[in-house]
């Protein structure tokens, strides 16, 4: 039991009601921008800087989630979720009075800089006012708001883009977070913070380079050309240097508990894994239903809502499994059928059609959803209140890291299978999602582009299945315990 864990029962509802609502904020605004983005381009102009409007909000988000950690175990999680999620509804209301497209960029790195201490923080709260074995089930309703959020964000974002004003999806966000903050202010204590401590600031200005640096490379790195080698040997300088002040400091970002405990190691191992592996399927599946099946963005967005709703399902039922077999056996499970999910997507011929694209990303989802609750409680379970906060943290930043490594290795699979079976054609991609480009195209040569697309991207989804394979490894390092036996 922690310092919160003995609240009446009423109060830890509406504590979890809280932190959902402030997730659901975050979770929505990724999905919910990316549909109104045409309009805002059409009104802002800028449609060269379309590309940072998602990846500073990633950026700084990624970068602050293990700084936001730390702190919440110095000062407390309710200061720390308070800082965060006034800052997000500040970048929100400024993104809607954005006028030209570099402010709206500018702005949405508040919204990240707020999403980085949302993200961990309601997850962290929800770990300090459950027990250990109640933590299995409570974090199948937290993983249910991302599958509410990918449902709602893009059917909400089209509808307030066409009946209202664009700056509706980010002002939407105010109310939402005025609510959950009532809530945690009402509800959730404030329990003693550690004294005498203070952030490790050397350590964090080196972290935050090696980490900007890393993230900047990996998502522009064709924009980078060699550039991408100088941002690189950056990142490996301020990783070796942040190593070594940290064996130093007295107060370290990353205490060295962390680093002892096999199921912390194995959660942060298992989230990179589903991170990169996840890429494989949001990024590159509505690609093959577009290119390759000449299908509409409606139904590549339908498939991979399938993805979206096995999670929560999968997630919930994890917490049942755990409660009856181990954390070890239900990660091997999620790992199977994340690994089947993956072998599903070389399967993929031109004439599949959404049925089984769609089947493909409910076996993934819930293998993604049956992993990563089980790597999440794990961690939580085996973390003292003390470091609670940043082992919580260091598992959603490996799962940003895995996801933009992932990006960018599966990306670079398919530039140079393309430049290789296609050397002649510029951006053939482009032209095979675009309805009047592939109408204007003769029979011979369409059918010989999506050929090659075709093969390019089963080189794509080969890395896939090479990345979900290592998730049954990192499985067999969970531990043989059940929730309720620590």
């Amino acid at each position: 039991m922690t310092e919160t864990a003995a609240l009446p029962g009423v109060h830890r509802h509406w504590i979890l009601a809280g932190c959902m609502l402030a997730m659901f904020m975050a979770a929505i605004e990724v999905t919910i921008v990316a549909t109104a983005m045409p309009t805002i381009i059409a009104d802002l102009g800028g449609f060269s800087q379309f590309g940072w409007v998602f990846s500073i909000y990633l950026l700084t988000q990624a970068v602050s989630v293990p700084l936001y950690g730390r702190l919440a175990d110095i000062w407390g999680r309710k200061r720390l979720l308070f800082i965060g999620v006034s800052l997000f509804l500040l970048g929100s209301v400024l993104c809607g009075l954005a006028h030209t497209m570099t402010w709206l960029i500018l702005f949405r790195a508040f919204q990240g800089l707020g999403a980085g201490a949302i993200m961990p923080l309601t997850s962290t709260i929800v770990a300090d006012i459950y027990s250990p074995r109640e933590r299995a089930s409570v974090q199948g309703w937290l993983s249910s708001v991302w599958g509410i959020a990918a449902i709602i964000g893009p059917l909400s974002g089209a509808w307030l883009v066409q009946h209202a004003d664009w700056s509706l999806i980010f002002w939407v966000n105010v109310p939402i977070g005025l609510l959950a903050m009532l809530l945690l202010a009402r509800f959730l204590p404030d329990p003693r913070r550690q004294r005498d401590v203070h952030l490790n600031i050397t350590g964090s200005c080196w972290l935050m380079i090696s980490v900007t640096a890393l993230l900047v490379a990996l998502l522009q790195a064709e924009a980078l050309g060699y550039w991408l080698l100088l941002f690189l040997l950056l990142a490996l300088l301020a990783g070796w240097r942040l190593s070594v002040h940290e064996r130093q400091a007295a107060t370290p970002l990353f205490p060295v508990a962390i680093w002892r405990s096999q199921a912390v190691v194995a959660g942060n191992m298992g989230n990179l894994i589903i991170g990169a592996t996840m890429m494989g399927i949001s990024a590159f599946l509505p690609t093959w239903i577009q290119g390759i099946n000449g299908g509409s963005p409606l139904q590549a967005g339908s498939a991979l809502a399938m993805m979206s709703i096995g999670w929560p399902l999968a997630s919930t039922l994890s917490g049942r499994l755990m409660l009856k077999s181990s954390y070890r056996v239900t990660a091997q499970l999620g790992a199977a059928l994340l690994i089947a999910g993956s072998a599903l997507l070389l399967m993929l011929r031109p004439d599949s059609g959404m049925v089984q694209a769609g089947f493909t990303a409910f076996l993934i989802g819930t293998g993604m959803g049956m992993t990563s609750t089980t790597f999440l409680v794990s961690v939580q379970n085996h973390a003292r209140y003390e470091i609670r906060g940043i082992c919580t943290a260091s598992i959603m930043f490996s799962r940003m890291l895995g996801s933009a490594l992932g990006t960018a290795v599966m990306g670079a699979v398919l530039n140079l299978n393309l430049a290789q079976r296609l050397p002649q054609v510029v951006d053939p991609m482009q032209k095979l999602m675009t309805p009047e480009s592939r109408q204007s195209l003769s029979t011979e040569t369409l059918q010989h582009w999506t050929t090659q697309m075709a093969a390019s991207l089963h080189w794509v989804f080969g890395v896939a299945l090479l990345i979900a394979l290592m998730a049954a490894v990192v499985a067999w390092q969970m531990p043989r315990q059940r929730p309720e036996e620590q």
